[in-house]
């Protein structure tokens, strides 16, 4: 998080069925360690500038409609760490015709993560 009071932030609140599920996938495998809050409804994780909230709920077709896009440049060694610890569900990454370079995770309760960078060259 930045010391800039004037910064503006955009945290996606995503839709979790088991909030407990949903931390133990974040954080025990997508390195997401910092809790930041966490009640039986409500969770917020963080890993460096990453930061995800969690609202519970009952409706198992909203996450299987919800995803979010998490860019920039340390996306390379992310899929890296991910491939290595055998993150279930992981893509390859590849260069997409919008000209991004991409891999995506679905999380337990199918929430698409799509991790993205310019492409190196």
């Amino acid at each position: 998080m930045s010391g800039d009071p004037d910064r503006t932030e955009v945290l996606p609140v995503l839709p979790s069925l088991d909030i407990a599920a949903t931390l133990a996938f974040y954080r025990d495998e997508l390195g997401f360690a910092q809790i930041v809050h966490q009640t039986p409804d409500y969770l917020i994780v963080r890993r460096d500038e990453m930061e995800l909230h969690f609202w519970r709920t009952d409706d198992a077709s909203l996450p299987e409609k919800t995803s979010i896009y998490l860019r920039g440049g340390g996306i390379g060694a992310l899929h890296a760490e991910y491939r290595a610890k055998g993150v279930r569900r992981l893509t390859d990454m590849q260069v997409r015709p919008w000209n991004m370079e991409e891999f995506y995770i679905h999380d337990p309760h199918g929430n698409l993560l799509r991790f993205g960078r310019v492409p190196q060259r």
